[in-house]
């Protein structure tokens, strides 16, 4: 059997143990796949259920190293392991991840879009009845974050540095 240009041998295709589709190729820190021979940042494991402090305090370390795609398979796993009255909150943060991710690759229309839309998700617990601070996030900071994310990048035109652009999920520096 011969091999793709991509390294992949013809016909075969990623799938998990349940026969699922899955994309085994690495992936750079912001999600691209590369090469199947290439080396690649470590994935993000799908599917792990964990407190929901510790998705801020992991989805957090992660946005710091310029890694916002895989900070979204943080807040994604909270958002489907969690309770249903939280999932808008976890699935707005996965969004605002997933923009910065698209402004960083120079997908500047999508990361824009992305960006008000998670905002706008999350500005509804920010505002809403519910714990000001739910897991002491600093929801209304994030909110004005992810705004003034899209309006640079829409007034610039420019792909961001999403380590130096991520946010503070709970305020101060």
């Amino acid at each position: 059997m011969g091999s793709t240009s991509s390294g992949q041998p013809d016909g075969a295709r990623d799938r998990d143990d349940e026969g699922r589709a899955r994309n085994a190729r690495p992936r750079d820190g912001l999600g691209r796949p590369l090469p199947y021979d290439a080396e690649g940042v470590a994935r993000q494991p799908e599917g792990v259920v964990r407190a929901p402090d510790r998705s801020v305090v992991e989805a957090q370390e992660l946005l710091d190293a310029g890694k916002p795609f895989h900070a979204h398979e943080v807040f994604e796993d909270a958002w489907k392991s969690g309770p249903a009255e939280e999932r808008a909150l976890w699935r707005g943060l996965a969004q605002l991840a997933v923009g910065l991710t698209h402004a960083a690759r120079g997908n500047l229309t999508g990361g824009v879009r992305l960006l008000r839309r998670g905002a706008a998700a999350v500005e509804e617990w920010a505002s809403g009845s519910g714990e000001p601070r739910p897991y002491r996030m600093d929801l209304a900071g994030v909110v004005a974050w992810a705004r003034e994310l899209a309006d640079d990048v829409e007034r610039d035109g420019v792909a961001v540095d999403a380590g130096a652009r991520a946010p503070r999920l709970r305020g101060g520096s």
